[in-house]
């Protein structure tokens, strides 16, 4: 909770902090509000969380966070070639994506996401 000051600041408990910073590095790297106020929720409200509670949390969050980076790494690697979305603006598109075939397994870049196979870069 925070105490009002009479100057226009405000003072934080500690854990509020904590709590505060596990939300914007969460934004950061693109987690949905929803996923982190489910990880926020498994944490104790009536005392400050202590290191076991965020270990707890951590753990949940690794997987997340490597699922996160798994697809940064699709997207940085893969964007220049191509990646099931329908623009088929790449001669490769021909190949892979004749006449936009991925469509109708959705929007979107289709061959980014997880469990689909890597592009071919050749």
């Amino acid at each position: 909770m925070s105490d009002h000051q009479p100057t226009p600041t405000f003072q934080f408990s500690r854990d509020v902090l904590r709590r505060l910073a596990f939300i914007r590095a969460s934004q950061r790297v693109g987690i949905p509000l929803v996923t982190i106020k489910e990880a926020l929720d498994e944490l104790p409200l009536r005392r400050t969380p202590k290191e076991k509670d965020w270990e707890k949390v951590g753990k949940k969050w690794h997987k997340i966070l490597s699922n996160q980076i798994e697809y940064l790494t699709r997207v940085q690697e893969d964007l220049f070639t191509c990646i099931g979305c329908g623009c088929l603006s790449f001669q490769r598109c021909q190949l892979v994506n004749p006449d936009d075939a991925m469509s109708i397994e959705g929007a979107g870049a289709r061959r980014l996401l997880p469990g689909t196979p890597r592009p071919d870069r050749s």
